[in-house]
């Protein structure tokens, strides 16, 4: 028995290395805005996550937060850098899992750059709040589940597999290497 994929008659498999990689996170992490961060990964007990809104993703795929310096994850950070991020830019495709390093800092001009006006819910004294930090998540490897041509041509070629019997799937997925 043949596995559905070897039963597409397109490309659904493609890893992706460097300047592309970085693209596919960039496009990914714009469309989901938030994430799953993942610490205390490597203590052989589950791993800590919670819910972060991503405040930027810079050119070399680096993915930016604002937090708080008596947060459990900057505690967790300090304790272990390695960290695990879980993303879905929608229902249906924009999925992706990185794994990397995260570091934190206090530097005031990257504050000033990521700042938005609804941080100040979290941090009361807005961008000079003495609690604010910076993490960045800086992505060592992944991997990506996506559409190639969007979710409305994704439900078409669903749909028309569906009527003639065959394996029709838009769906692309692979390695990400940085």
């Amino acid at each position: 028995m043949s596995s559905i994929n070897e039963q597409q008659p397109e490309k659904n498999h493609e890893d992706l290395h460097g300047t592309t990689a970085i693209n596919k996170i960039k496009e990914l992490a714009d469309k989901a805005n938030t994430c799953f961060f993942c610490t205390s990964l490597n203590k052989g007990q589950a791993f800590q996550t919670r819910p972060m809104s991503i405040q930027k993703v810079d050119d070399e795929g680096c993915i930016w937060f604002l937090s708080a310096s008596d947060s459990e994850v900057n505690a967790q950070l300090k304790e272990n850098s390695q960290a695990q991020l879980l993303l879905q830019g929608s229902s249906h495709s924009g999925f992706l899992n990185l794994y990397g390093a995260a570091g934190i800092s206090r530097d005031k001009a990257m504050i000033n750059a990521l700042w938005e006006p609804l941080a100040k819910t979290w941090f009361t004294e807005g961008k000079d709040d003495p609690r604010i930090t910076v993490i960045m998540f800086v992505p060592r490897e992944g991997y990506y589940w996506d559409n190639k041509h969007g979710n409305a041509i994704a439900f078409v070629k669903m749909a028309l597999g569906a009527v003639i019997g065959k394996t029709l799937d838009d769906s692309i997925e692979g390695k990400i290497v940085l």
